[in-house]
């Protein structure tokens, strides 16, 4: 089945996937800004079975499903080529399971509020800055949907919603979606094969409402090679609401990909 991509750059290949209920714009908004400065990486930003450009059929039932398809796509974009691996929320899951799939192959991997099979101890939402003025900016649906995600809700972060996020969420396969979060749990646990050598990343938002942030913590004691942050002043929108904090723990991560 078709799989709908964006692809930025040249050099050691780095597949980045975003979260549920958007597609690769919000993922690529946030990171390609930190590439940028950062040469030698060839982006793939793939949009998720039942999400921006790529369809689900009925035969993407589960989330061991939507595996195969993005392994598939690494056959055949990347091949046997050394590459890094990045999700965000939902996509963290997928990304941990293509590292734990792939351990040899992928030389890199970094979560952003990762989700995962089961999610515990998830605060309240709360709104840390409310200063933006959505008078007028977005219909109901969409104003709820950025108040229920942003914990800081600046004219910045409005401005990225609008650009990142608004544009997916009408691209939305809703049913398929049910259809294929009806089975999240995958077969294989992710950090049940081996212990994945190669440098980690793990960024959690303090007032992530999602995600939480006590299951990333548990995440990284399955990685000996991993740095852990947890950001205050970061809810699950923690890509658009401290950005310039999580470019820097990014670069240095591809730094310590690159030296290892």
């Amino acid at each position: 089945m078709p799989v709908h991509y964006a692809e930025h750059g040249s050099g050691t290949p780095v597949l980045a996937l975003h979260g549920a209920g958007v597609d690769h714009r919000e993922i690529a908004g946030a990171l390609e800004p930190v590439f940028s400065s950062v040469p030698g990486f060839r982006r793939l930003y793939p949009d998720l079975p039942g999400m921006g450009r790529t369809p689900a059929p009925e035969t993407i039932n589960s989330n061991d499903d939507v595996l195969d398809l993005l392994l598939g796509l690494v056959d055949s974009t990347i091949g046997a080529e050394p590459f890094l691996v990045m999700g965000q929320s939902y996509g963290g899951y997928l990304a941990r399971a293509i590292a734990g799939r792939r351990p040899r192959q992928v030389v890199g991997l970094a979560l952003i509020c990762p989700v995962g099979a089961h999610t515990q101890n998830v605060p309240q939402h709360e709104v840390l800055v409310s200063s933006a003025d959505l008078a007028g900016e977005l219909d109901s649906e969409l104003e709820a949907s950025y108040r229920s995600y942003f914990v800081v809700q600046t004219a910045e972060t409005l401005s990225r919603f609008r650009e990142y996020v608004a544009p997916a969420v009408s691209l939305v396969d809703e049913p398929s979606l049910a259809r294929i979060f009806s089975h999240w749990e995958l077969r294989d646990r992710p950090e049940a094969a081996t212990t994945y050598p190669h440098p980690v990343l793990i960024l959690a938002g303090r007032q992530d409402a999602t995600a939480g942030h006590t299951g990333a913590w548990e995440l990284a004691e399955h990685y000996p090679r991993a740095t852990f942050a947890v950001l205050d002043r970061a809810g699950h929108a923690l890509v658009h609401e401290q950005p310039t904090l999580m470019g820097a723990l990014v670069v240095e991560w591809l730094a310590r990909v690159r030296e290892h």
